[in-house]
């Protein structure tokens, strides 16, 4: 989080300007190269967002809650919120799901959850599917890097094959590779596999490196029976839990369908909040990060956000939503 890219419209982020030392303004981009959003400022501070998933005792969202009602700890020191926000924005997704030989069974529910989270969807979210094997590769057309039509999608899972070894991890790196061409703010991963991994070139330390670095959301669905021996459960629920978003081992096949339901009303129903790292932590180093809320009349709230960062990871873009 070395380098951030936020944008001067929006409000909350003109704080910004003057806690970096009166940053200047990027020098314009030549008319044919400048982005859709132009007025933006670059400022070398550690700008830390999360997503912050927030609950009553009853596992209802809360969703009228202020900035007040929260407090960031950062390795155990209270941190100053910059950046808040709870509104339904798009968001580019990206669905990860096995074709290696054990998966044959199985698809059909992932295709039926695959279509029911694009309909439980904002319209105006950007989404393509990475399937894998032993080879990992898109499954939208060439011509169509992302889509928000069932039809699309649920294609794109059913026209692969299911053979063959599982490469999870070199699938997981490819879909945040084609994650970062869209043009939506927020970004997410669901990642559905049995957590196995055989065939990969890239490492499970790589992999959970990536996801620390990365602002990226990352949601797993684990579908494998107690009997697979390539199982791994911890890896899913470690990428999910670093990165702030949850991870689902179901006991029957047809329960995907609720669950990519859940993630997709999770999605929208999430905090955003930003904070100025106190850390002079080295680049590299883990940095844990708790939030905590609480307010009169909702009696125990339990947040879900990342549990922590590696400082110096990827840049993270903040657009003003109603900037077109």
């Amino acid at each position: 989080m070395d380098r951030h890219y936020v944008n001067a419209l929006a409000l909350p982020l003109l704080l910004l300007i003057g806690l970096v030392g009166g940053a200047e303004p990027q020098a314009p981009a030549p008319a044919e190269a400048q982005s859709p959003h132009p007025y933006q400022i670059s400022v070398n501070v550690d700008f830390v967002v999360l997503n912050a998933t927030v609950r009553d005792g009853k596992g209802r969202f809360a969703t009228d809650l202020s900035e007040q009602d929260f407090q960031v700890y950062e390795d155990g020191a209270r941190q100053t919120i910059r950046l808040f926000r709870h509104e339904d924005i798009p968001v580019t997704v990206g669905l990860v799901v096995d074709h290696s030989g054990s998966m044959r069974p199985k698809l059909a529910d992932v295709i039926a959850a695959a279509r029911t989270f694009v309909q439980s969807s904002s319209p105006d979210d950007q989404m393509f599917v990475v399937n894998f094997n032993e080879k990992v590769a898109l499954g939208l057309p060439d011509n169509l890097p992302f889509s928000n039509r069932p039809e699309d999608l649920g294609s794109a899972i059913a026209n692969a094959p299911t053979t063959g070894r599982t490469a999870l991890y070199d699938a997981v790196f490819e879909a945040r590779k084609h994650l970062q061409t869209g043009s939506r703010e927020k970004k997410v991963l669901i990642v559905i596999s049995d957590g196995g991994d055989n065939a990969s070139r890239h490492s499970q330390a790589e992999v959970l490196k990536m996801a620390e670095q990365s602002t990226t959301l990352v949601y797993t669905i684990g579908i494998f029976d107690e009997s697979d021996p390539d199982r791994n459960p911890d890896v899913l629920r470690r990428l999910a839990g670093v990165t702030g978003g949850e991870a689902f081992f179901p006991s029957e096949y047809s329960e995907v369908v609720a669950i990519c339901e859940r993630i997709a009303r999770d999605i929208r129903n999430q905090y955003t909040i930003g904070y100025l790292s106190t850390s002079a932590a080295r680049p590299g180093a883990f940095l844990s990060i708790r939030v905590a809320a609480g307010a009169a009349g909702h009696g125990k709230l339990s947040v879900r956000a990342r549990s922590g960062y590696r400082a110096g990871g990827e840049s993270r873009t903040v657009k003003d939503p109603a900037a077109k």
